[in-house]
C-alpha cells in the first residue's frame, strides 16, 4: 500500500489532502497540531466536527471554484458541527489563527 500522501498548495497553505472516505473521517484526530502554514484539506465536504481533536482550528469553507464561501475560526475540540453552507464543497483546516482563510468575498450589488 502506498502511504505517500498528497499535498497541495492553496491559498497560501500547503496542504495535505484528504481525499478518501477514511482519510475524510479521520481528518485531524489524533494531530497534537499543525505547523504554521501547514493544514489539511479536505474534499467532498461542507460540514465539519471537531470530535477527539486535541486543538482548535480555523476552518476555510471553499466552493468548486476554491472561493471562500465561508470562514469559522478558533473552532475547539468536540464541537458537534460547524457548516459552511449549501455552496461548500471543501474544507481547508488549519491551526486556529493562521492568517491563510480570508474572509469570503461580499457579491456585487446589481
Amino acid at each position: 500500500m502506498n502511504r505517500m500522501r498528497e499535498h497541495v498548495e492553496i491559498r497560501g497553505v500547503r496542504a495535505e489532502v484528504a481525499r478518501t472516505f477514511l482519510q475524510r473521517a479521520v481528518g485531524l484526530i489524533g494531530r497534537r497540531s499543525l505547523p504554521p502554514g501547514e493544514g489539511l484539506l479536505i474534499l467532498r465536504c461542507n460540514a465539519i466536527h471537531t470530535f477527539f481533536m486535541r486543538f482548535p482550528i480555523d476552518a476555510t469553507f471553499l466552493d468548486a471554484h476554491d472561493d471562500v464561501v465561508r470562514v469559522v475560526r478558533g473552532i475547539g475540540p468536540w464541537r458537534p458541527f460547524v457548516w459552511g453552507g449549501w455552496r461548500a464543497r471543501k474544507v481547508l483546516e488549519t491551526a486556529a489563527s493562521e492568517p491563510a482563510s480570508p474572509q469570503p468575498r461580499k457579491p456585487a450589488n446589481p
